[in-house]
């Protein structure tokens, strides 16, 4: 559980700084041209992992019938001003329900927007987890609308002073990389670059970023919808993420661009754009 943990916080803020370095790096947050290429997917079983008993189906499926009511009555409960401890305490559980692999195998991660919902409207201000919430609930359900939607209670908490915290450039290109990766909103994804821009102009990293994002936007408006920007972006995601189910969908979206996979000796997968005619 700790070692998913670990990786789900890794990937997208590794795509979001690293994968910012360089113009061929600019090309990294474009398009999906569907959203249907985010339709449901066959959970991955582990090789050699036995089969669930139909007990234990049928507990994890209680349980997490259980949890949606709570998380229910937790969404109307008044907070007697601690919106940000039941905040935090609902992002535990969170991490407590995404990080049971067996009990997600059966149950899916439906609820990864409930918990969402609850932290976004009771600590939008809240940068840190929205690196999370697009990764839970754009990839493992497939909704990246309903992830912008509660990308946007961020942008419009913090617009007040995004100085309060260090971090807030990361909601604006969160929204940015859903719009266009997974959306294919371009303008919008531009606006949201541009944001995230200014936002971190005045951080420690605004130096280096500032005109990357910058530049991003110029790059969109001149070619949005270059199938070698599409490559370059889902093969970054491809070879930064460690995440099976994320790293399958890379895959998908790489193959109907019409990339060609490679594999070296020890079967390592690698993709190749063939010259377009």
């Amino acid at each position: 559980m700790e070692a998913k943990i670990e990786q789900f916080s890794r990937k997208w803020l590794s795509l979001l700084v690293n994968g910012a370095i360089g113009l061929a790096a600019l090309a990294g947050v474009v398009t999906m041209q569907s959203s249907g290429q985010l339709g449901g997917m066959s959970p991955v079983r582990v090789q050699g992992q036995k089969p669930l008993s139909a007990m234990s189906a049928a507990s994890f499926k209680q349980a997490a019938q259980q949890e949606a009511l709570r998380l229910r009555m937790l969404k109307t409960i008044p907070s007697f001003g601690f919106d940000n401890l039941i905040a935090d305490w609902t992002f535990l559980k969170f991490l407590q329900y995404f990080g049971d692999d067996e009990a997600r195998e059966v149950t899916g991660y439906n609820l990864s927007q409930d918990y969402f919902d609850i932290v976004t409207q009771r600590d939008p201000r809240w940068a840190d987890i929205y690196l999370f919430l697009s990764t839970a609930i754009s990839f493992y359900q497939g909704k990246p609308e309903t992830a912008v939607n509660f990308i946007e209670r961020g942008t419009r908490a913090l617009a007040v002073s995004p100085q309060i915290h260090s971090q807030s450039w990361i909601v604006w290109r969160t929204k940015g990389i859903d719009e266009l990766l997974l959306l294919g909103d371009i303008p919008e994804s531009i606006h949201s670059h541009e944001m995230a821009a200014d936002w971190v102009e005045k951080t420690p990293e605004g130096q280096k970023l500032a005109p990357l994002f910058r530049a991003t936007a110029e790059y969109l408006r001149r070619d949005p919808d270059s199938v070698p920007v599409r490559f370059t972006t889902w093969s970054t995601v491809y070879a930064q993420t460690t995440d099976k189910l994320v790293r399958q969908r890379a895959k998908q979206a790489l193959v109907k661009l019409g990339a060609q996979v490679q594999k070296d000796k020890d079967g390592n997968e690698s993709f190749i754009l063939p010259p377009r005619k």
